[in-house]
């Protein structure tokens, strides 16, 4: 996802005939806009930041692919790293098999991050690298960003530039799924990591959940479309069943790819659904849509946590922590501090009620995280372009088309442990 713009508060735009990004006072402003910014660091300095970030991350994501397929989700990535420095035979073999996932991984966020940055420089819009971001741990990256280094000046330039990025992932996410689909391996493959299961057969998945003692195992969701796809180009007999999806790297990818396209087109802020939203509707029925959303979206990833069954530790030592969460994060989603207290207290009580009539009603707290960094550092609104022309049909048509592609994609817990 490209980072977020400079955020400040921008005066009222006076009425005005409308400018291009190549006019002359779009020229002067990007000037103004450009006078505080800090001094670039040499170009050679800046390339081998780029490429260390990704070499590392290319590493923490192959030795987590390892850890992946051997279900350790919450191992560190870091602990077979001492096989690097055994003989080369061997360190080739236990890299091969995350190298299966870290290739078509990052190759979908590699994607996606340059075409943000293509249209960026199409547009003539200063844009950085992508900046690929290692984590030793789960599922061994962050993503990686792009910097947008200019000031957008019409609704048409944050359409294409948000668009670009998730389209382009999307069809590169599409692709990794068909050739994992349509190249599962035969049930040996997972024999050598269930033997157990080699009794049971083909309908494994029917009795030996019942027999076998089963452990901690890291299950990812399967969104509507990879069922779609699945149904369509898989062999019945070799798709494993979803508490084993985790052995097959390629297709842990491919799930985790829709995933990040999903979080990507969330229709809210700075997102690149936001930009996409900001595009097809304009800013005012934007705010709106983004304001509701992000309601919604904290009221899920809450719900649960309190109800009138709580144990009462619960209450005693969460309570606070939480209603001062809900405060931070909605006093950038209303006007005035008082406004933001309502909308909080609204929140939490509707949690509640919800949570107290329906006990079986959870939500996802791991969003919570998430939702902390949209309000406080990305930013729930999406900023005002000078040029407000609306976007052309074959725009509105495909910016329509991206949002259907959210819905196919998305799943509001991607992962789950059993």
């Amino acid at each position: 996802m490209p980072s977020p713009t400079e955020n400040s508060p921008l005066p009222p735009l006076p009425d005005a005939p409308v400018f291009s990004s190549h006019s002359a006072a779009a020229q002067d402003a990007q000037a103004v806009f450009r006078r505080y910014e800090r001094a670039p660091w040499p170009r050679p300095l800046r390339y081998a930041l780029h490429l260390s970030l990704f070499v590392a991350t290319v590493l923490t994501a192959t030795l987590a692919g390892v850890q992946l397929m051997n279900n350790r989700f919450l191992a560190s990535a870091w602990l077979p790293f001492g096989v690097l420095l055994q003989p080369w035979a061997q360190v080739w073999a236990t890299l091969k098999s995350g190298l299966w996932y870290s290739v078509p991984f990052l190759g979908v966020l590699t994607v996606h991050e340059f075409g943000h940055y293509f249209t960026a420089r199409y547009y003539r819009i200063r844009a950085t690298l992508p900046f690929f971001i290692p984590l030793p741990l789960g599922i061994g990256t962050f993503g990686a960003i792009i910097r947008i280094k200019d000031r957008m000046f019409s609704r048409q330039e944050f359409f294409d530039v948000g668009l670009a990025g998730p389209l382009a992932g999307f069809i590169m996410a599409v692709a990794v799924l068909g050739y994992g689909l349509t190249h599962v391996p035969p049930l040996e493959y997972l024999y050598g990591f269930h033997p157990e299961y080699r009794p049971f057969g083909p309908e494994y998945a029917q009795y030996a959940y019942q027999h076998v003692k089963p452990a901690t195992s890291l299950v990812l969701s399967q969104p509507l479309l990879f069922r779609g796809m699945a149904a369509w180009l898989a062999e019945p007999g070799r798709m494993p069943h979803p508490n084993e999806l985790v052995h097959y790297p390629v297709l842990v990818a491919g799930v985790l790819a829709l995933f990040f396209t999903a979080l990507n087109l969330l229709p809210i802020g700075q997102l690149d659904g936001g930009h996409i939203v900001y595009g097809l509707l304009g800013p005012r029925r934007a705010a709106r849509v983004s304001v509701v959303l992000f309601t919604a979206f904290i009221f899920y990833a809450g719900l649960g946590l309190f109800s009138l069954y709580s144990n009462p530790d619960m209450w005693l030592y969460g309570a606070a922590p939480y209603g001062v969460y809900l405060w931070l994060v909605f006093r950038r989603a209303m006007p005035t501090p008082r406004r933001a207290l309502f909308l909080a207290a609204a929140v939490w009580l509707g949690q509640i009620a919800l949570a107290s009539a329906l006990p079986t009603a959870d939500g996802n707290p791991g969003w919570l995280l998430f939702g902390l960094l949209l309000a406080r550092v990305m930013g729930i609104f999406h900023p005002p372009a000078p040029n407000e022309q609306p976007l052309s049909k074959g725009r509105k048509v495909l910016g329509w088309l991206m949002l259907v592609i959210f819905v196919l994609c998305f799943t509001p817990s991607p992962i789950v442990f059993r």
